[in-house]
């Protein structure tokens, strides 16, 4: 296969840290635009992206772009696109999802419709066939428009990448990890430095932190949609991705990563999904209220999802809440603190103004990603810990 583009969606407001990881793969950006990154790569980028990246959601292969305003020319832009470059005769295929914005066509159900069957007269033609068994791998498609303009994709990954595969239990208000792994990214955090999350829940944010400093891959233990594509992604590279993966890991590392929340319960939950991560020895999780949060050593990060009091009966408690995150910060000399929060008087009640202040949108829900800088160590210490 020649050079192919992939499409790898993000949390809005999150796009500059994917881009950043496909650099480091080592792929050429095509373009970003508001909650995706597209990229050039082949048939190992499709492998390798999907078990390396992060922060990306999903990563789909684009067979194609077109400009529609009735569904005639939806029709036959769909049934112009080289459709038998990837769905085999028996490939069971179907249109996942369709998204418009800002665009004539915006029926989700009529755009899968007309897609599903312009790609079937396309490939009866090809295939000299009046009827598809689809009883072979899955293709599923994905197609959204802005604007008028549509992109067309296969979906290589199938479930979300946020599915890690280690979160087999869950708190109330679990943040995503591809979510939790990017504002990790955003901080100058580093597996020397210490890492503290007051507010663990399920434990996503000593998770994630603790694969990224044994340079776990987030993929390595799930499977993909694109891994029975064999009729143009062979076996052998997703072997090689695997194996490379395999080789990167450094398990045996010494961390001070600390996850702390008030039930004992959530606190089993996040030590079983550590487990199943492989990284339970590279954690401390603790039943402790925010009351206790404290540390003797400098330089230290708290990165933490406290609670948001979506629910009315729970904001009247968020200005003590808050109050409180405060007064345990200002007790922790030089340390720094990044809150992703949906309070929007999360400063007020900390009682200081955030150096750096980030708009992100998870789901739907607006929230801010507050970022206190705490100085940094000196260089001798530093030096000393290498």
């Amino acid at each position: 296969m020649s050079k192919i583009e992939l499409v790898a969606p993000c949390h809005f407001g999150l796009e500059a840290v994917l881009k950043k990881e496909i650099l480091d793969l080592g792929y050429e950006i095509v373009r970003v635009e508001d909650g995706r990154v597209t990229f050039a790569g082949d048939e190992d980028a499709i492998c390798r992206a999907n078990i390396f990246l992060r922060t990306a959601e999903r990563i789909l292969l684009k067979v194609g772009q077109l400009h529609a305003v009735t569904f005639d020319e939806l029709f036959e832009g769909i049934k112009a696109l080289p459709w038998e470059n990837y769905i085999p005769s028996d490939g069971k295929f179907w249109v996942a999802k369709a998204s418009s914005v800002k665009s004539k066509l915006f029926s989700p159900s009529d755009i899968q419709s007309i897609v599903k069957k312009a790609i079937v007269e396309r490939l009866k033609g090809v295939y000299s066939l009046q009827w598809f068994p689809e009883t072979g791998a899955e293709y599923p498609i994905r197609i959204s428009f802005m604007k008028d303009e549509a992109v067309v994709c296969l979906d290589t990954t199938g479930l979300s990448l946020h599915k890690r595969g280690y979160r087999t239990m869950v708190s109330k208000a679990p943040i995503k990890e591809t979510l939790a792994a990017a504002l990790l990214m955003l901080t100058p955090w580093h597996k020397d430095r210490i890492l503290v999350d007051p507010f663990c829940g399920s434990g996503t944010f000593p998770i994630e932190a603790a694969m990224m400093a044994a340079n776990i891959a987030p993929g390595m233990n799930r499977s993909f949609t694109a891994e029975k594509w064999t009729n143009f992604v062979g076996r052998k590279y997703w072997y090689g991705a695997i194996d490379e993966a395999n080789d990167l890991v450094d398990d045996q590392i010494e961390t001070d990563i600390q996850g702390y929340d008030i039930d004992g319960d959530i606190i089993k939950a996040a030590r079983q999904n550590a487990r199943e991560a492989g990284v339970d020895h590279l954690i401390h999780f603790q039943q402790r209220p925010l009351s206790e949060l404290s540390h003797p050593k400098k330089y230290g990060f708290i990165v933490s999802n406290p609670p948001y009091g979506e629910r009315l009966e729970e904001k009247s408690h968020l200005p003590a809440l808050y109050t409180e995150i405060g007064d345990r910060f200002r007790e922790l000399d030089s340390w720094s603190m990044y809150l992703i929060t949906s309070y929007e008087d999360a400063e007020k009640y900390i009682g200081k103004k955030a150096d750096k202040n980030r708009k992100i949108y998870n789901g739907m829900l607006k929230t801010y990603y507050y970022q206190f800088l705490g100085p940094k160590p000196p260089k001798m210490n530093r030096q000393e810990k290498q």
